[in-house]
């Protein structure tokens, strides 16, 4: 197994210290314009100071999965256009154990979505109620080999999967889309004529008409017995499928974002569509694979549309947590407060613009936080890597860990990466999130298997700041810089 230079020294220094009966101190921090640079030892404040906040050390929270992103199509198109070597020290940066962003949980698709090359799915054969022309020949051209690639640095990343669409012929609509692309038009129009910003850059005919579009509330599914039959064995031959590829997937959810009609691969569908499918079929077959099943993913701020399923008595007897995203955050709190055990994930991050600037970097932090304090167990970005503006098949630009320079065969990490690594870094899988005491707005705590606690805190002003806070009744008084996000370590 490779030894990494970074890795060797930091247990080298913490054996050091442990040695010498002292806690191991460490500090990084980020700013616009210089990320992750150590900084000077940890001030310890003047007996007089009082702390803003308290780190509880023996206060623990939920129980942290760990985090990731998702491997799509397009992200697997941009690290190609490196050099083989460049596109592995990517792929060991993210997924390397203790390494770099420590990746330790990805989420994939299951057939084509809107990050795809083109639409797909894993049957397009109408009436193949027995699966009969089920391939993945797709995905053994991108998803697989980018899932295999990010496999050879952890053998131990945990995979889950999601559709954004089921094979056409199994909508009302016949068609992978929900919304026509000329009605999107008409409003990307509109709103560049009248100056305001958009994510859409561009759009790409899907071919739907007007008369055949999907909306929300609404199930596009065919719901009736033989085609929720056909879609649960779908779902079984996914999962055996990558098995065969040496890829394991330990969990899945029903339908990516089921209240949202989309230009791209999407498909609405009620709660209680989804009830029957998941209580009486998709359940069912997975729990004879040995997969877990998730409600998810959950785009929209309404509790209500989850306790259909929670409370429903054949669906909640597969339902093992939630995963939410987008405007669903506005739910979160509401379900942690009333199903205090449930597992949640944060299933994906908003995606910004393209322009990968630091400050969606710090909005991206505000929802970490949103997230990470209403009880999620596991937070995950979106799109691991683009070509540079980050434009998807149907022309939305969207930010990336990694940006590609294809001309120059050349690539950088996003202001959001670094985002991410100040938690995933440092944080296990196993680790507990800590509660706080005082002004703990911009903080989070967490203490690891190992003991090791970990203390990420941002300064968004405009000045340096001087953040006061405690832990294990000793008070420390950095200076934080302006805009910055930092992360401290105490090894025991």
């Amino acid at each position: 197994m490779k030894t990494h230079t970074l890795l060797g020294s930091i247990i080298l220094v913490g054996g050091l210290l442990s040695c010498q009966g002292k806690p191991q101190l460490e500090w990084v921090a980020s700013t616009e314009t210089a990320c992750w640079q150590t900084e000077e030892p940890l001030p310890v404040a003047e007996a007089s100071v009082e702390p803003l906040v308290t780190i509880k050390t023996t206060d623990v929270q939920q129980q942290i999965e760990g985090f990731g992103a998702c491997f799509n199509e397009l992200g697997w198109m941009s690290l190609n256009k490196l050099e083989p070597a460049d596109r592995e020290r990517v792929l060991e940066e993210l997924f390397y154990p203790n390494f770099g962003a420590n990746f330790t949980i990805a989420r994939m698709p299951v057939g084509a979505n809107d990050f795809s090359r083109d639409w797909y799915s894993y049957d397009e054969q109408a009436g193949d109620f027995a699966m009969e022309s089920f391939t993945i020949a797709n995905d053994k051209q991108t998803l697989i080999p980018f899932i295999q690639n990010a496999l050879k640095y952890n053998a131990d990343l945990k995979l889950w999967a999601s559709p954004w669409s089921p094979p056409s012929w199994m909508k009302h609509n016949q068609h992978y889309a929900s919304v026509s692309t000329p009605k999107t038009a008409g409003s990307l129009n509109k709103k560049l004529q009248e100056g305001e910003s958009t994510y859409m850059t561009t759009i790409v005919d899907n071919g739907l008409p007007e008369d055949r579009q999907g909306r929300e509330g609404t199930d596009m599914f065919i719901c009736e017995p033989e085609y929720f039959s056909a879609y649960a064995l779908y779902f079984s031959k996914f999962i055996d499928a990558y098995r065969k590829e040496g890829i394991n997937i330990s969990m899945v959810m029903p339908q990516n974002e089921f209240n949202s009609a989309q230009i791209f691969p999407s498909c609405c569908w009620t709660a209680a569509g989804l009830a029957e499918f998941v209580g009486n079929y998709l359940g069912p077959a997975m729990e004879e694979k040995g997969i877990e099943v998730m409600f998810g993913t959950m785009e929209r701020p309404n509790a209500a549309l989850v306790d259909t399923l929670l409370n429903d008595p054949e669906s909640s007897k597969y339902i093992r947590g939630v995963g939410f995203q987008w405007a669903g955050k506005g739910a979160i709190a509401s379900i942690h407060q009333r199903y205090p055990a449930l597992k949640l994930y944060q299933t994906e991050q908003e995606c910004g613009d393209g322009k990968n600037t630091w400050d969606a970097a710090l909005y991206a932090w505000q929802l970490m936080q949103h997230y990470l304090n209403n009880g999620t167990s596991a937070y995950l970005y979106w799109n691991i890597s683009l070509e540079d503006g980050g434009i998807s098949r149907w022309g939305w630009a969207q930010n990336s860990l990694v940006v590609v320079d294809a001309d120059q065969k050349s690539y950088r990490y996003t202001p959001e990466y670094y985002i991410m690594k100040h938690v995933s870094h440092y944080v296990q899988p196993g680790a507990f999130k800590l509660a706080a005491d005082g002004d703990a707005k911009g903080l989070l705590a967490f203490v690891n298997p190992d003991q090791s606690i970990v203390v990420v805190v941002s300064n968004e002003s405009a000045e340096p700041k001087v953040y006061p806070f405690s832990v294990d009744g000793q008070i420390y008084a950095p200076q934080l810089a302006p805009r910055s996000i930092n992360t401290f370590l105490w090894r025991k």
